[in-house]
Order: C-alpha cells, then structure tokens, then sequence
C-alpha cells in the first residue's frame, strides 16, 4: 500500500465503520490523467448497490472537505467479491488454504506473477504451492494480491 493510499485509509475508516460496515481496502488508480479511488467495504450480512451508495455519499462529503487527492477522480464503492483482492496481512491469514493469485513489484525466480495454494503465512512471508513447487514470498514485495474463487 502507497503512503497516500494509507493515509486515506485512516482518513476514511472513520466513516467507514460509523456507517455500519469494514473497510476491506482502498486502490488509488492512476491511467494518464485519469485517477480513480476505490474503496472496497465489507459486512457479514453481505453488501448491496445501496450499501455502497451510503458509503458513497458518506465518504464524498470527507474527500470534499479533506481534499486528499488534488486532482480529478473518480470514486468507487464496491464489494470486495468472490475474487476478493487481499490487501492485509490478516486478509491473507483468512485466505490460508485457498487458491490465491500474487503479482509481485520485484521478480522472484524470474517471474512476478503466482498462482497456487495459500498454505501458511510465517513471519513476513506467504508459503504457497505453484505448480507443485513451494514457494515463499516477501508480504512487502507485493504489488497485488487477490483470492481465486473456485466452483
């Protein structure tokens, strides 16, 4: 996570669960001049279109006020989803014996991207099975990280 992306984590967390609901993460997405800031809520009873308009609404009245990002944006609320991206290290000890897709920020064993089983989290390292090969990888060396869904 970026240090702005932090600082907006603890800027919206706030709202986030004073509206009832967890902040699972928050990407800030950059194409061009184009900036998008998704934030990703979660609640045990599930998440509906109205859920995320809540946040949505809750959350825009902070940024206009805040105004953490200078330039233009567009926010968006969502569910984490089946394919849920894991962004903590508790998110990844929940994932613990799931199929988990990673793209790291610097190649390991000359490649970036792994797509295995979760098998453990020791100290600041994922233990996953690719290909049948074990495989541990440095929490702080990933770019991105999501659950598998199987069906």
């Amino acid at each position: 996570m970026t240090k702005q992306e932090q600082q907006l984590v603890e800027l919206l967390n706030p709202t986030v669960t004073a509206a009832g609901f967890d902040l699972w993460g928050i990407e800030l997405l950059r194409a061009g001049r184009h900036t998008t800031l998704r934030l990703y809520i979660d609640h045990s009873d599930g998440i509906t279109v109205e859920n995320c308009a809540l946040v949505s609404r809750e959350v825009s009245a902070i940024l206009d006020v805040e105004d953490p990002i200078p330039n233009e944006y567009t926010l968006e609320v969502s569910s984490p989803g089946l394919s849920r991206p894991l962004f903590t290290e508790a998110h990844f000890i929940q994932a613990v014996g799931q199929q988990i897709e990673v793209k790291l920020t610097i190649a390991q064993d000359n490649r970036r991207k792994f797509k295995g089983m979760l098998q453990a989290i020791d100290a600041d390292m994922l233990v996953m099975e690719v290909d049948g090969k074990p495989y541990r990888l440095l929490l702080d060396n990933i770019d991105k990280a999501n659950v598998v869904p199987v069906f």
